[in-house]
């Protein structure tokens, strides 16, 4: 009941998104009928079944070829999913300001701009411009003036003024003589010219400019993504000072790596890169904690096989996390220590300066093969230092009540793509980096790897060398 409560929702999210990202890429920007409609319907409708199948895939026991099939396309395409609706979703506000801003006027009689200039009416159609006042008043008033005098116009347009025997006085100033009249001007016939293609309606325009836009910047995003979660982690460096550390001990440094997550993307080319980062920096050990690999050996043996060249002058040690338990963690605790690696199981070892102790994860508990403080911790010298590797971070407040000086934890990526960083910053008591709770130490890795999109969006991979120092040197 619990899952289907967790699970429906997600699938109808899920799809949800999906249906949201047709209508505003494929719907809002292609002619109905059209090619592209069908091709954005026909992904609308693949894409999101091969993330789904790369998701089920690796929990359901599919071949490894099958897997990288699906793995690739289907959890890029996620990442996409991510970035291309946040973008769209900034570009809800773009499309509502650039209408408003760019949106025509409307004026008196049903036209849109602004008025036209009242000598152009009408000239542009080739049609006569519409008479004046003066022209619409009739005809001129025949009567005769009051002192007998009638006004008379010659031919030529000139105005005599007649007098009551008959003779007739020019006027003042006569008028030019009027231009000949000529006939109408005959105009060679026009050649009927090639109609533009009509430009898409203006919500089309904005709807393909944000569609294009969002699309630019979501694979922009993915693709540095990518590249940063392929390359070599860079190495981070970390002091930790130790109220119990003795002089002698001071300077010992930790290679911690977690979350390889050797998979369908990550494989042994992956491993090699991290083993080298390592041995580069000559650690005095090595603390894998957790989250290696995400498959069965017989998969991903090979790809873990790197592991045997790891250099370090107190040797490697691992502990589980959640994903060997997904994968069969019995197992491969059994091949890492094939290949020189030392599982610790709820268990401890003195080195020289400080006890290093390791738990198994919380996913385990199902197995009973969760937790064990008091196997890794019983009956230890509470004057030396004591390390714990753990996987995940929440468990440092039992931590805490058992005395340890320093937890050393991985898990959350340090939330792998932004946005989910906040997430894992609000579900985690840190995200990444050093932190103290009353009188122990957390350090929390961001990891080597990634798991799913084999992308790091403000998350960027890294291995860490922690530094002890001594209080009394």
């Amino acid at each position: 009941m619990i899952f289907a409560l967790i699970v429906v929702p997600v699938i109808g999210l899920f799809f949800g998104v999906h249906r949201y990202l047709w209508c505003r890429l494929v719907r809002d920007t292609t002619t109905p009928g059209s090619r592209p409609r069908r091709a954005g319907t026909v992904a609308a409708y693949v894409l999101p079944l091969t993330a789904f199948g790369a998701l089920i895939s690796g929990r359901s026991g599919a071949p490894l070829p099958l897997q990288q099939a699906l793995a690739w396309p289907g959890y890029l395409w996620l990442a996409l999913v991510l970035y291309l609706t946040l973008a769209l979703l900034v570009g809800e506000v773009v499309r509502v300001v650039w209408l408003r801003a760019s949106g025509e006027r409307r004026v008196p009689g049903g036209t849109s701009g602004g008025k036209a200039a009242a000598g152009d009416r009408g000239t542009d159609r080739g049609e006569p411009t519409a008479p004046d006042a003066a022209d619409r008043s009739g005809p001129t008033d025949p009567r005769p003036e009051p002192d007998g005098r009638k006004d008379t116009a010659d031919p030529n347009g000139r105005k005599d003024t007649a007098d009551s025997d008959g003779r007739a006085e020019p006027s003042a100033a006569p008028a030019p003589p009027a231009p000949r009249e000529q006939g109408p001007t005959l105009l060679p016939p026009r050649t009927p010219a090639l109609s533009p293609l009509p430009a898409p309606p203006r919500r089309v325009f904005i709807a393909r400019a944000v569609a294009a836009g969002a699309t630019l910047a979501a694979t922009a995003t993915v693709g540095y993504g990518a590249a940063t979660a392929l390359r070599t982690p860079r190495i981070k460096r970390v002091t930790v000072p130790l109220a119990k550390l003795p002089r002698a001990a001071h300077g010992f440094r930790i290679a911690v790596v977690s979350d390889i997550h050797l998979g369908p993307i990550l494989g042994r080319g992956h491993t090699r890169r991290i083993v080298e980062a390592i041995n580069r920096t000559a650690p005095d050990l090595v603390a894998i904690v957790g989250d290696l690999v995400d498959g069965n050996v017989d998969e991903l043996g090979p790809a873990a096989a790197p592991l045997r060249d790891l250099r370090a002058r107190h040797g490697a040690y691992f502990v589980t996390g959640n994903h060997e338990y997904y994968s069969g963690a019995a197992q491969w605790v059994d091949h890492v220590r094939e290949l020189g690696v030392h599982p610790l199981e709820n268990a401890r070892t003195e080195l020289p300066g400080f006890d290093l102790a390791g738990i198994n994860d919380l996913a385990g508990e199902p197995e009973h093969q969760g937790p064990d403080y008091a196997r890794a911790l019983g009956g230890r010298d509470t004057t030396r230092a004591v390390v714990l590797m753990a996987h995940q971070p929440v468990t440092i407040h039992d931590t805490v009540r058992h005395g340890v000086d320093l937890q050393l934890s991985g898990h959350t990526h340090g939330g792998q793509m932004w946005p989910v960083t906040y997430i894992a910053e609000a579900t985690n008591p840190t995200n990444a980096g050093l932190a103290r709770y009353g009188d122990t130490q957390l350090y929390v890795t961001r990891g080597a790897g990634a798991w799913g999109p084999p992308v790091r969006v403000g998350a960027p991979p890294d291995i860490t060398i922690v530094e002890l120092a001594s209080l009394r040197a």
